[in-house]
């Protein structure tokens, strides 16, 4: 994941965290030395585990998209709300694509900070990988998945940035874990060595306790302009609803139609 994903509580770990506390790193097992690689997985159990698995364990809710709102953002708040309230852990991450300057795509797990109208919002780094690809096409998809609702939604339109002081109230309304991993800074570049990710991050968690007001000047708020979002409802018997709402512009009218599934 990438700055802006999820931390463990309300803070990520901090260097001097105790051992088996949340968010550190399990011990190895009793068999494992430090630092051994793992026993290969064969390929007839990585099959067997696959064909185990199901999905939507429980009912699905139903969903009737004759009573849906004009307007997706309606509708995506409150399918984000019931997810939460279900249960449904970490309902706010949300799977990024862009487009890398090589024509492929490319796709990471990032944090929703919130969706009006102005568009769903996400940050990070310009100077990341996505913020790089989003500079030269800024273009995008968001797909957020709800297995316990068995809910999808798709949102795919253009990406604008917010202002200076835009990203410093978003980086600045989090954790001091997510403020340290700001000041690590560097995402995407290369990595010698854990230990040289140790020592900067070491620095960073000082400098984001010392002074709360730092800031990270790459740290970007972009947020997501849908012009066709489209509303999964999973179905035990395959009869699946797919909404999907489009419009030609982003200032104008919203579209409804159903797909097959």
């Amino acid at each position: 994941m990438t700055h802006s994903s999820p931390e463990p509580g309300s803070a990520a770990p901090g260097p001097h965290t105790a051992p088996g506390t949340p968010g550190t790193p399990a011990a190895p097992g009793p068999h494992t030395a430090p630092g051994a690689p793992a026993a290969p997985v064969t390929p007839d159990a990585f099959e067997s585990a696959l064909h185990r698995m199901r999905v939507w364990e429980a009912e699905p809710p139903r969903f009737d998209p004759r009573t849906a709102p004009e307007d997706p953002l309606d509708l995506f708040r409150a399918w984000f709300v019931d997810a939460a309230e279900a249960g449904q852990p970490e309902p706010h991450t949300t799977q990024l694509a862009t487009v890398g300057a090589d024509g492929r795509p490319d796709v990471r797990t990032v944090v929703l900070h919130g969706a009006d109208a102005d568009g769903w919002r996400f940050a990070s780094h310009a100077t990341s990988a996505k913020g790089r690809q989003l500079a030269a096409h800024p273009y995008a998809a968001l797909h957020f998945y709800w297995p316990l609702r068995a809910r999808q939604v798709r949102l795919r339109g253009a990406v604008t940035t917010g202002t200076a002081q835009e990203a410093y109230a978003d980086l600045h309304a989090r954790s001091t874990g997510a403020l340290a991993a700001a000041l690590t800074g560097r995402q995407s570049a290369p990595l010698a060595s854990p230990e040289e990710l140790a020592e900067a991050n070491e620095a960073a968690w000082e400098r984001a306790a010392a002074d709360p007001a730092a800031h990270a000047p790459t740290w970007t708020v972009y947020r997501l302009v849908p012009l066709e979002a489209e509303f999964f409802q999973g179905d035990t018997r395959r009869r699946h609803v797919r909404l999907r709402y489009h419009r030609p512009a982003p200032e104008g009218a919203w579209s409804r139609g159903l797909l097959w599934p």
